[in-house]
């Protein structure tokens, strides 16, 4: 493939960047987000101004409200975000369940969430993990019971990330026990003020609460709410996971981590001399960067697979995934071990108010132990690295 700069995507980082710079408010910029979801407030102000301005929905269709962006332009975009220090948007509503809604929906379902999606006013999460299930997404337990015009949900979901304030939740339920178990799964659109539904807090090892346990105790859901006919559900779920691979590494992420691990080389210090002058530092740096620039070809190229409607792009994203998500946990690790003395520090979560006293080497180290441990789980969440070295093994060499 052709690996020259591309003309019209540099014309279009620098159209990102105007627009960041004109419109991202000073005091939502630069806020230490880490790995975690922007705090409500700043999250609905900043997507509202993008939504003014036609950007709304990065990563849809023109067709269905939103930008019609390539990939390439997508991952630029959120390159840019996360170089300004914009605050994020809903991931689970702009990436997982807006393109089921625009694929699956019918379209009162579309009026009655699109608008509120676009505009930030209803944040979701996903209620797919359950205790003692693991990767096995079919053997879920939670069962849907139909009642007339509602479903009776009973169950439990586990690492429902941001249930303690999101709006609503996307739930994989249990409708049919009598049938193969991919086949008795339905998909369903849950109000979290419903009745019946607990959230109970996980705190990670980042010191961070975005994990929750969600139970439903005779939850009642209008059979109006399941997307697709009932049983779709596994369906719907493989369009969502598939949906886009080029993204599996988290580019983004690990070019903030370059960026980061740049500023200690430079500004920590070994003796009387700068890490950077340090030959073992400045070679384990720069191999990390040559792998780097691997997964950045290797994006294009999937990107490229995508934009062609390739199959092979499935397996791909799933090398993407396990080369990526092992990158940002060394990575992460090496920037703790970079301060030295100093990466033994217990920083606050970025959500949480700062001391009055700063903690040493804060301006260039907050957030990052509790990055470092977030990534611990990279490998886990989002379909586990056996999980993807299976796939890669089943759709590339047929075992």
């Amino acid at each position: 493939m052709d690996f020259q700069p591309d003309a019209g995507l540099d014309a279009f980082r620098e159209e990102v960047r105007a627009f960041l710079r004109e419109h991202l408010p000073r005091d939502l910029a630069g806020k230490p987000v880490g790995s975690v979801r922007s705090m409500r407030a700043d999250l609905v102000r900043w997507q509202k101004i993008l939504n003014r301005h036609g950007w709304g929905a990065p990563y849809w269709a023109q067709k269905n409200g939103g930008t019609g962006w390539t990939v390439m332009q997508r991952l630029v975009f959120d390159e840019a975000c996360i170089a300004a220090g914009a605050p994020t948007q809903d991931g689970f509503a702009q990436k997982l369940l807006g393109p089921v809604l625009n694929e699956f929906a019918s379209p009162q379902q579309q009026a009655e969430h699109v608008p509120f999606i676009l505009n930030g006013e209803r944040l979701w999460c996903q209620g797919f993990s359950e205790p003692g299930s693991g990767s096995d997404l079919a053997s879920l337990r939670t069962r849907a019971q139909r009642e007339g015009d509602h479903y009776v949900v009973n169950g439990q979901k586990i690492w429902t990330s941001y249930a303690h304030e999101s709006d609503w939740i996307f739930l994989l339920v249990r409708t049919d026990t009598e049938v193969k178990k991919q086949a008795g799964i339905s998909f369903l659109l849950v109000d979290m003020n419903t009745p019946g539904i607990t959230v109970r807090p996980i705190r990670s090892i980042d010191d961070c609460h975005h994990l929750n346990e969600t139970f439903f105790d005779n939850v009642r859901v209008p059979v109006a709410n399941r997307i697709g006919a009932e049983g779709d559900g596994w369906k719907i779920t493989k369009f969502l996971l598939n949906n886009e691979h080029a993204s599996a590494a988290d580019l983004p992420i690990l070019r903030r981590y370059l960026m980061q691990l740049r500023t200690l080389a430079t500004t920590q210090r070994a003796g009387a001399s700068p890490l950077i002058a340090q030959p073992a530092f400045a070679l384990r740096f720069a191999r990390l960067e040559a792998e780097v620039s691997a997964v950045a070809m290797m994006v294009e190229r999937v990107a490229a697979m995508e934009q062609d409607h390739s199959p092979a792009a499935h397996a791909m994203g799933s090398m993407l995934k396990v080369r990526g998500t092992e990158l940002q946990q060394r990575i992460s690790e090496f920037m703790v071990e970079a301060l030295g003395d100093y990466g033994a520090v217990a920083y606050p979560e970025p959500h949480d108010a700062c001391l009055d006293a700063p903690l040493p080497c804060e301006d260039v180290a907050r957030g990052m132990a509790n990055e470092m441990f977030f990534r611990r789980a990279s490998t886990i969440y989002g379909g586990t690295s056996e999980v993807q070295r299976g796939i890669i093994a089943r759709m590339l060499f047929q075992l």
